[in-house]
């Protein structure tokens, strides 16, 4: 798997890789993250086809996921520091 590029964001971090005749887009932000993986085909074929892709409503959607993994880290946290404690 190569680099083949970055999305920049104010809030993610959007690693672009190439790996087997596809794409692999990873988003981070606050020790989680999202991978995607698209097929190369005809109409997606360069770093600039992946950053049209990646519009303003799939980083949008992303950030709301990104919310929710963040939510459901701490509960698990705060059960497991219960079965601690009790």
């Amino acid at each position: 798997m190569r680099i083949v590029g970055y999305i920049e964001h104010p809030v993610m971090k959007i690693t672009v890789m190439q790996m087997n005749e596809r794409y692999v887009v990873k988003l981070e932000a606050n020790l989680l993250e999202q991978t995607y993986k698209f097929h190369e085909d005809d109409r997606l074929r360069t770093l600039e086809d992946v950053q049209r892709l990646i519009d303003d409503t799939f980083l949008d959607e992303c950030l709301k996921r990104f919310g929710e993994m963040h939510r459901s880290r701490g509960e698990g946290y705060l059960r497991f520091i219960g079965e601690k404690n009790g």
